[in-house]
């Protein structure tokens, strides 16, 4: 089976195109390379199985032209549209970068498989959707959903857009919420954050806001295992999903401690006011994955534990030890 995978040089892209190609998966992967590299995808380069296109998705005319061919000769069954911003603060500076590289990437994602008739979307949704609720448990039929960044605004209406194609052309389309996910190879993210900060200065991590912010964290291995299994075990013509650690989640304050003490212990941490780190950023959420779990898939790793492996993974890959 072909697979076309979008946003493929990213963090979660290049994991998802290792685990389709080991599944026997051809596989081609489109990226802009804007934050994504290709080094996140050397490893298959030399696999007969995987074909990469740098294309930007908002070229229309060009995305057209390269689906079609390959969809041609080796024709697509399901497209994973994981192309997005991924830099929520530089949505909320400028409004156009969601508009353009989370929305607009899927009007146009959408509008190649009409023409081609290709019958699965596989989407990279965000717990962003919700918005803010404060200590109320996010399940999949809440509502009404109102985003407090522009990231969050853009992935709703690409929600809508699915929906509407899924009433109109597109036979089937799963929409998956993550949470924070971590892991390698890492582009972004508090963890990142944290252990270049301490590479440039080992004394004193700098927080962004006082620490109580509190989030579900998941590994990428399982955010993987739980895509495949609801693609899988899933039969609605639109299926949507909460994916994400089965527990309360773990704090800033947690994982800046847990990262000082694998990188720099004799760092001091100082905090920041407030409860966001950003504007747009929402401080606490606790999913509920009680749907996911209906439908017979279970993380393995709580929060704190997905925390404490990508710490170790991403020191490793940065420092070496």
């Amino acid at each position: 089976m072909s697979i076309l995978i979008t946003g493929a040089a990213g963090f979660i892209g290049a994991n998802l195109v290792a685990r389709c190609l080991s599944r026997g998966n051809n596989v081609l992967a489109i990226d802009n390379l804007s934050r994504g590299t290709l080094d996140n995808l050397r490893a298959y380069q030399a696999d007969a199985r995987f074909t990469f296109a740098e294309l930007d998705l908002n070229n229309l005319s060009a995305l057209k032209s390269s689906i079609g061919s390959y969809h041609a000769k080796d024709p697509i069954k399901v497209v994973w549209h994981l192309a997005a911003n991924s830099d929520i603060p530089a949505g909320i500076a400028d409004a156009g970068v969601d508009l353009r590289d989370t929305f607009l990437t899927t009007f146009n994602t959408l509008e190649v498989m009409k023409q081609l008739s290709i019958p699965s979307l596989a989407f990279a949704s965000s717990s962003a959707v919700y918005g803010d609720f404060g200590n109320q448990v996010l399940t999949e039929d809440l509502g009404p959903l109102f985003p407090i960044s522009n990231y969050g605004a853009m992935k709703l209406a690409s929600e809508a857009l699915i929906s509407a194609a899924v009433e109109d052309y597109l036979p089937q389309a799963f929409i998956f919420r993550f949470p924070n996910v971590i892991g390698l190879p890492a582009t972004h993210g508090v963890i990142l954050d944290f252990i270049h900060k301490l590479q440039s200065n080992s004394q004193r991590l700098a927080v962004l806001g006082d620490g109580t912010q509190q989030k579900s964290y998941l590994h990428v291995e399982e955010l993987l295992d739980a895509m495949f299994f609801i693609t899988e075990h899933a039969k609605d013509p639109l299926n949507y999903f909460n994916i994400g650690a089965d527990d309360g989640g773990i704090t800033v304050k947690e994982i800046a401690e847990l990262v000082v003490a694998r990188v720099a212990s004799q760092a001091q941490i100082n905090y920041g006011q407030g409860n966001k780190g950003w504007v747009g950023d929402v401080p606490k959420f606790t999913y509920s994955i009680e749907k996911l779990r209906s439908l017979g898939w279970q993380p393995k790793l709580h929060s704190n534990q997905a925390v404490q492996k990508a710490v170790d993974q991403i020191a490793t890959a940065i420092l070496g030890a």
